[in-house]
């Protein structure tokens, strides 16, 4: 099932990762150690965790092809390995 535009506003406003903690679910600018990226995805994953649309943004973030950032409790390379699964 694809994510629509508007689907995709409906169940926005309702993700745990909205607000100021937003900016867990993507590196730094000016890049980040390997140690310092593992903290940061499993902050990240920890608020995907509690989240009650999870499920819709993964299917939002695999419909997209995202890759890059935290999407529905995923990182770009486990999103590439349940596209090709």
């Amino acid at each position: 099932m694809s994510t629509s535009n508007g689907d995709f506003r409906e169940w926005r406003d309702r993700a745990a990762c909205r607000g100021p903690q937003a900016i867990v679910f993507y590196p730094p600018d000016s890049g980040e150690s390997r140690g310092d990226r593992k903290h940061r995805e499993l902050q990240a994953k920890s608020i995907c965790d509690g989240c009650s649309v999870v499920a819709r943004c993964l299917e939002f973030a695999l419909d997209r092809g995202e890759t890059q950032g935290i999407w529905g409790g995923t990182n770009a390379f486990e999103r590439r390995v349940l596209i090709t699964v």
